[in-house]
């Protein structure tokens, strides 16, 4: 069972590694992105954040969504971290098992307006959010657990 789907272009880091699995109380963490698990030094990197106490998985959003769809796997909690929200709209559209969308760090880039200090977005960016909370998800916008939880869609009105 996914348990929460980050949003967070720098993956898995100290704050998503530990503050977030503790948080969530998951057994496994599964970070998801095509061009992630073809690059050695950045899944090497990955797997020195990763708690040593819970599992770690790379896979493209193909084979996230085989994972998280095996029965072998129901029993478990995961937290899936993935880089961009075109990526999280990939496993929405793929799997019923994302629900819950943390969006917690998006850089700021040529033509992304800033929507609060660590999440910038473009109209690309906006229009998958809109279609994701349409789906059905619920997304929200925390870097760390214990921050509140703030609705993306009252941000993006403001």
């Amino acid at each position: 069972m996914v348990k929460l789907l980050r949003i967070d272009d720098r993956l898995l880091h100290g704050q998503v590694a530990f503050a977030w699995t503790k948080s969530l109380g998951v057994d496994a963490i599964v970070v998801a992105n095509d061009q992630v698990v073809n690059d050695s030094l950045i899944k090497m990197s990955i797997k020195m954040a990763a708690p040593p106490d819970v599992k770690l998985a790379v896979r493209s959003i193909e084979d996230t969504v085989k994972l998280i769809e095996n029965p072998k796997v129901q029993n478990m909690s995961l937290f899936v971290v993935v880089k961009t929200p075109e990526d999280a709209l990939r496993l929405a559209k793929l799997t019923d098992q994302v629900q819950h969308i943390n969006v917690g760090g998006i850089r700021k880039e040529p033509g992304r307006e800033m929507l609060t200090r660590a999440v910038f977005v473009n109209d690309d960016d906006i229009q998958i959010f809109n279609e994701l909370v349409s789906m059905g998800r619920e997304v929200e916008i925390r870097q760390v657990p214990t921050e509140s939880k703030k609705n993306i869609i009252e941000l993006l009105k403001s």
